[in-house]
């Protein structure tokens, strides 16, 4: 162990492996790999090492007076009641409800929206440690059976059991090595539709790839192995299949995807048939999801020739389809059939909005919304009675009712958050990036901050994969703010804020731009007088955290600090693990030539100096991970504490037993926020 920095730094053993690649020019390419090693995540000297990193990063947390603080403050602000919306089912009522400090929400039901409400699965009865979590939850057409999946330690795989509503009881069943899948009962609850991979080689579960999934339908009282293979292809082992069921039983329709690209597949034959699928779209050409049917018609979103989106009526025998909503100048995120109508949520500058609709398309209303905020919809066709949860900055999200066709959304639980936001205020800014790219940013302070550059800021961004950042609450953010702190929330191209040309505009070889966004907002807030670069830290996680190790390589001089979480650092071989061969579809691969070029050029591992004066930088992933495999930020976290030729400080926390971070227990979310924002305390020399 070293000490040549203002911390002791552990020695990470360097090795000789080298790769080759070639580039757009046909030239061999050496690249060196030295922290190769550590991409085994079990072995003892990668075990020994992240005890290292742990021990080092403990003693440094611990010593910072503002870690105990956060931690009271934000136990304190933690606990009040959440209750999410209800969904009905089969004349029941269901939500997810946390009183307050609970590690995992519980699962309820209860006879109508309102209750009275009793446990249907409780998550922290399933291990002393809470990081057993409700992974996902389907309820039988008849309201008395639950197929719930449960995920452990973080990790991306999924067992599906079965639970007897009524008596609380679960059958024998097991469905394991299922990911990224929902269950879709059978309209006579005989069974439900999943889909699921084989079981990985020994030894290969947090790490190797995942291919071939299939789409499978299993018949309750039977065992896994005699589940019904409805669709699988093994000449296309990419693709992935996600089914559902029309609300009149009628077809089977199955979406086929590949990795994250949003470019789909749409499949539909009658329910009862064993024959094949109609290809309703056979070429990989646009996105496309059925959002609900009326007898032989679907209704299909689409961004085809139109990239912010339209909704079509699609006729599933005859294959004629007809625009009943078209592209608006605002985003369609989400199209919902409801009782006598069509709800659509929209992005407009990266906040939602709320339209009514008639079946025809025509526009009936707008529903007005609380705030700049971000709304999720509950709704059933036949309903009028219509479930939402509301969140913003300031708001916690909060369950409300809509009763169509004339009402307005009523909450139905106010949260006590036991926190004052009324000296806070939410704004809406815009930065230019350097091609003349207008960036939303909102920034979340206290009102009436003088615009003097001395305001420690937190810059948060995400920046790909078709994913919109919009107004969302966050516990700890209030912490920062009674503090004394900024937020900043940008939204970045390779986001879906303003369609798929926004999305694209961010991805493969146009991927800079992202950076270019994020370095461009940094600036804007330099500029407008909110703080100065002394002042100012950059977080972001997953495709975030690249952002972040992108960022803080390209302009060291720009941040203070940097805090990536479970980053993709490494872009010449993240497809080599689980199912990180899915992003190429926004990043490109390094085995193609005309990419190599691109990635190297700013892949955070490969981007370091030696040298250089870094900002303080506390790495975070999980030992878990199987999504963004840890070695992205061991590696990294290595190279960039040799590299590091200034005092700043650079560490990695290394959570056991936690993965991508889905179903993080509530206690360990603390804890990791409490140091997050402590360690910021002391970058950012806030006092």
């Amino acid at each position: 162990m070293t000490s040549t920095h203002s911390q002791p730094v552990p020695v990470s053993v360097r090795g000789d492996h080298v790769d080759v690649y070639t580039n757009a020019r046909g030239e061999a390419v050496p690249v060196p790999d030295p922290y190769r090693w550590l991409e085994d995540p079990d072995s003892d000297q990668t075990r020994a090492w992240v005890a290292e990193q742990n021990e080092v990063t403990e003693a440094f947390l611990a010593a910072l007076p503002a870690r105990a603080h956060y931690r009271q403050r934000l136990s304190a602000l933690w606990d009040y009641a959440k209750p999410g919306a209800p969904w009905m089912r089969g004349g029941r009522s269901f939500r997810m409800y946390n009183p307050g400090l609970l590690n995992q929400p519980v699962l309820e039901t209860a006879p109508t929206p309102t209750g009275p409400w009793r446990s249907l699965l409780d998550p922290n009865t399933l291990s002393e440690d809470g990081t057993v979590a409700l992974a996902g939850a389907s309820v039988s057409r008849d309201g008395r059976q639950l197929a719930y999946a449960t995920q452990s330690g973080g990790s991306d795989w999924q067992r599906w059991q079965v639970r007897d509503i009524d008596s609380g009881q679960d059958s024998a069943e097991r469905l394991d090595w299922s990911k990224f899948s929902g269950a879709t009962w059978h309209p006579d609850g005989s069974g439900f539709y999943y889909s699921a991979y084989d079981a990985p080689v020994t030894g290969e579960a947090l790490t190797g790839t995942n291919r071939g999934q299939r789409l499978m339908f299993h018949r309750l009282g039977t065992p896994q192995a005699e589940d019904q293979l409805i669709l699988a292809r093994p000449d296309q082992p990419d693709w992935g299949f996600e089914a559902t069921v029309t609300e009149d039983a009628r077809y089977l329709v199955v979406q086929v995807w590949i990795g994250t690209d949003p470019r789909g597949l749409l499949w539909v034959r009658p329910l009862a048939s064993d024959g094949p699928f109609t290809e309703l779209v056979s070429e990989f050409r646009a996105a496309y999801w059925m959002v609900g049917s009326d007898g032989d018609t679907l209704f299909v979103q689409t961004d085809e020739d139109a990239p912010r989106g339209q909704l079509l009526a699609w006729n599933a025998v005859t294959g004629e389809r007809r625009t009943l909503i078209p592209q608006g100048p605002d985003t369609l995120e989400a199209a919902h059939v409801v009782s006598g109508g069509l709800l659509t949520v929209t992005l407009r500058d990266a906040s939602h909005r709320l339209h009514l609709y008639g079946r025809e398309g025509t526009l009936q209303r707008e529903i007005a919304l609380p705030t700049f905020g971000t709304l999720a919809l509950n709704t059933h066709p036949d309903d009028p009675e219509v479930y939402a949860t509301f969140t913003s900055f300031l708001a916690p999200t909060t369950p409300y009712r809509l009763t169509l066709p004339g009402g307005d959304l009523e909450p139905l639980a106010e949260p006590a958050l036991p926190f004052d936001s009324s000296p806070y205020e939410v704004t809406q800014d815009f930065a230019t990036s350097p091609d003349g790219t207008r960036v939303p940013l909102f920034i979340v302070a206290r009102r009436g901050l003088p615009r003097d550059g001395t305001h420690p800021t937190l810059l948060y961004g995400y920046g790909g994969f078709n994913v919109s950042l919009t107004p969302a609450f966050s516990v700890s953010r209030l912490a920062w703010l009674e503090r004394g702190g900024v937020y900043v929330q940008a939204n970045l191209r390779g986001g879906a804020e303003y369609g798929e040309e926004w999305h694209l505009a961010g991805t493969r070889e146009r991927k800079q731009n992202v950076f270019d966004d994020f370095i461009a907002c940094a600036e804007h807030l330099g500029a407008a007088g909110w703080t100065s670069p002394q002042r100012l830290a950059i977080q972001g996680g997953s495709n975030g955290g690249l952002l972040v190790g992108a960022c803080l390589t390209q302009r060291p001089d720009l941040f203070a600090a940097a805090l990536p979480d479970v980053g993709v650092l490494d872009m010449l071989r993240y497809h080599l693990f689980t199912i990180g061969w899915a992003w190429a579809s926004d990043y490109g691969r390094s085995d193609d030539p005309a990419m190599f070029d691109v990635l190297r050029a700013y892949s955070p591992l490969h981007t370091l100096k030696e040298g250089e004066r870094y900002p303080a930088t506390l790495i975070t992933t999980g030992d878990h991970d199987d999504r963004v495999v840890p070695a992205h930020s061991f590696k990294f976290g290595a190279a960039l504490q040799r590299a590091q030729g200034g005092p700043a400080p650079t560490l990695l926390r290394i959570q056991t037993r936690a993965g991508h971070g889905a179903g993080k227990p509530t206690a360990l979310v603390i804890e990791q926020a409490a140091d997050l924002y402590a360690f910021l305390e002391r970058a950012l020399g806030m006092s």
